[in-house]
């Protein structure tokens, strides 16, 4: 019997589980300051959000009301991104200071320096601000040769002493400014200036070998400005990559079989990637556009507090299931997901709350880091926004932006029914329960606040009736406005300026990322080094098309790895995209095929961002997480080959033929995820899973045949387990 003093410490316990508040969502879109990010304060704080406000309202008026011809647009742009950029980030986590061990600093050499590359960048700003002075009054105007030509050397001498000075010297104060970060800022200004006042013959001369000093020296610093700022906010995976495309151009004369080609002069070619065929060509056009007014779009709804009633409403929904908060995870993110468009800073919001509760019902903490980072990266995939995917591939391919919604709705219920079912067994597994109902949200009071889903409906209707992308985007935003009057965080004036502020810090990796991507793109068709991986595609498409997909998806992984999600499908594209169309394959399952794989280079070991993300918030190691992420984001490698077979599965052909696939792509990610877990009907023996997963594999043709075998299969190994579990449980009763 249970003795009296026993009886009162479970009552106690009780209660205080009672007094236990619910788990609410505050925040969850919120990202948190990057490791060599500045947290300003005082006067600091006011001009940087200045600079930020008004970089985005300078956005929104151009795309809503005033068009600003399109190299001059594009090169503010750029040279925005790079003065917030370079105001917000230090050169080195905060945790790093070299000013202790820096020669710099040992010999008292870092001021001198600075003094010296002050003189030489303040120098060509004036310059140059004469320039555009004299070239607003006259556009025909010949300037003297020191501002057209001869400023050119001192920026870049100017520029090349400051990143010396701010690698190895002190960053400063993290509330304040950096006199070195000033200074680079100050430079991208000097280059827009000299590129705008310019631009009607440098639009001529780019890439040719008429191209001047100025133009090289302006191309060379933007160039190099572009590579650092990479570097600051995405680390050296890209900037890396860049390098060795820049070095290419090079040394292309030496290179061996289709990788040769007879080289150019550093003037051709820099010219040439800071232009509209590089830097200033397709990446930029879709961060500039796409990418700056979906990232405002959920800056918006961030103020509206959208982002928190997703993760109430899947705690509410979910949260009670067997494995509960890894449920939440895979709903909340994959909403989340969709509309930030990057996996990394979805897993660190959303992940700041799911992880630790995964962990508190019985996951482990790799497990709890996998799973997150494999929701976040699926919501990449998931309609209608897709984070800005969807308007990117139409952008490219010329395909409809409906169709393309359209033909992601299968392919992205496939993946994230493969994580939750993953996330079931593991919870039958171990046997996990969910959490306590008073612990979570109400549903039924989270249903009366349905009305916030009211500005992504707006977009979808809108882009559904044939509005353009940036006109239904900005209803949105007004909409998210507008809707955030019925709850209590209204959006007045200080809150949308609030709004417009995270839209511009948000963005500064993005414009960072798309404009090193066109360094790549740049190189690439330059160097024609694309036509030559779609011919070696068309050669092994011509043996085998699988053959021929696997290595691109090996590409894309390769390419995507330590990148946003934009920028990494956007390279493949580039590299991959024409020699699959021309092996046949219809461009719509192409550039999805890539952008799966573009996406899911986020959970691919070993550079997997989003792994990593999640790694440090549960603590685990990264790259088991890495390993685990892959595992369990496995139907994403999979899938793509599925409709490839199957096109339907993108909405292409009959109705009968669509259903048909569906079902039974269904059935097969189901036995792919129980194989995968090692669960069916209680634990399975390798034998077992090795026959589930050939069952399920033999299910990707779409054909009649292996869709039987396949079932068979399945059907083989449920009713072994079934006896099984029938035999365990007649011997445990006898």
């Amino acid at each position: 019997m249970t003795s009296r003093t026993e009886l009162g410490n479970l009552v106690s316990q009780l209660e205080k589980d009672v007094e236990k508040p619910p788990i609410l969502s505050h925040g969850a879109d919120i990202e948190p300051a990057g490791p060599n990010d500045r947290i300003f304060e005082g006067v600091p704080a006011l001009l940087f959000g200045a600079l930020c406000v008004a970089y985005t309202a300078f956005h929104l008026f151009v795309m809503n009301v005033y068009p600003v011809e399109q190299w001059t647009y594009r090169i503010m742009h750029i040279a925005g991104g790079l003065v917030l950029g370079f105001l917000l980030t230090a050169p080195h986590p905060w945790q790093h200071d070299t000013a202790e061990t820096s020669l710099l600093t040992r010999f008292r050499l870092e001021w001198p320096i600075g003094l010296l590359a002050a003189a030489l960048i303040f120098g060509t700003f004036a310059l140059q601000s004469y320039g555009m002075m004299v070239k607003s009054q006259d556009a025909r105007a010949v300037l003297p040769d020191m501002v057209a030509n001869g400023f050119g050397a001192a920026l870049l001498i100017g520029v090349l002493l400051t990143l010396a000075a701010s690698w190895s010297g002190s960053s400063g104060k993290r509330a304040w400014f950096h006199w070195s970060d000033i200074l680079l800022a100050l430079a991208a200004v000097t280059v827009a200036l000299y590129l705008i006042s310019n631009l009607g013959i440098i639009r001529m001369r780019a890439g040719t070998p008429l191209a001047t000093a100025g133009d090289v020296y302006a191309a060379l610093t933007g160039t190099l400005l572009i590579l650092e700022l990479t570097r600051r906010v995405a680390g050296f995976a890209l900037v890396i990559i860049a390098a060795i495309f820049i070095l290419y151009c090079f040394v292309g004369p030496y290179m061996p079989g289709f990788l040769q080609h007879s080289g150019y002069t550093l003037d051709r070619m820099i010219t040439y990637i800071y232009s509209d065929n590089g830097i200033l060509g397709p990446t930029t056009a879709m961060s500039s556009t796409y990418i700056i007014l979906f990232v405002t779009f959920a800056a918006f709804l961030q103020a509206s507090k959208v982002g928190d009633y997703f993760v109430n409403f899947a705690f509410a929904a979910a949260g009670r299931s067997r494995g509960g908060p890894a449920k939440v995870a895979v709903f909340a993110s994959g909403l989340m997901g969709m509309i930030n468009g990057t996996s990394a800073g979805n897993v660190v919001s959303t992940g700041s709350l799911t992880i630790p509760l995964m962990k508190r019902v019985g996951y482990r903490g790799q497990t709890a880091a996998a799973v997150e980072a494999a929701a976040s990266s699926g919501g990449q995939i998931m309609p209608p926004i897709m984070g800005a995917g969807a308007f990117i591939m139409a952008e490219i391919t010329g395909i409809a932006y409906s169709e393309i919604v359209v033909a992601a709705i299968i392919p992205s219920a496939l993946y994230f029914a493969s994580i939750y079912l993953m996330v079931d067994f593991e919870a039958l597994k171990r046997g996990m329960k969910g959490l306590p109902k008073h612990e979570l949200p109400k549903l039924a009071e989270l249903l009366r606040q349905i009305y916030l889903f009211t500005p992504v409906i707006i977009l979808i209707y809108a882009l559904f009736m044939g509005y353009s992308v940036i006109r239904a985007g900005t209803l949105a935003m007004a909409a998210a406005a507008m809707v955030s009057w019925l709850t209590p965080n209204r959006m007045g004036p200080r809150a949308i300026l609030h709004a417009l502020q995270l839209a511009a810090q948000m963005s500064i990796q993005l414009v960072a990322v798309c404009a090193c991507a066109g360094i790549v793109v740049g190189v690439i068709s330059l160097t024609g080094v694309g036509s030559r991986f779609a011919s070696i595609l068309l050669a092994v498409s011509s043996h085998s098309h699988l053959l021929a997909l696997f290595f691109a998806m090996l590409l894309a992984i390769i390419l995507g790895m330590g990148m946003p999600t934009t920028a990494a499908y956007t390279i493949a594209a580039s590299v991959i995209g024409p020699g699959l169309i021309q092996s046949g394959i219809e461009p719509l399952t192409a550039h999805f095929f890539i952008f799966y794989f573009a996406v899911m280079s986020a959970i691919t070991p070993p550079v997997a961002l989003a792994a990593y993300a999640g790694a440090a918030l549960a603590g685990s190691n990264p790259m088991k997480t890495s390993v685990e992420s892959f595992r369990i984001g496995l139907a994403a490698f999979i899938v793509p080959f599925m409709f490839f077979n199957a096109p339907a599965l993108l909405m292409q052909g009959e109705l009968m033929d669509i259903v048909h696939v569906s079902i039974t792509a269904m059935v097969g990610i189901l036995m792919l995820s129980s194989a995968v877990s090692g669960y069916c009907f209680g634990t399975m023996s390798p034998i077992g899973r090795l026959m589930l997963f050939a069952g399920a594999l033999a299910m990707i043709d779409g054909g009649v045949i292996s869709d039987i075998t396949g079932i068979g299969f399945g059907l083989i190994i449920v009713l072994s387990q079934k006896r099984k579990r029938a035999a365990e449980a007649g011997y445990e009763t006898s």
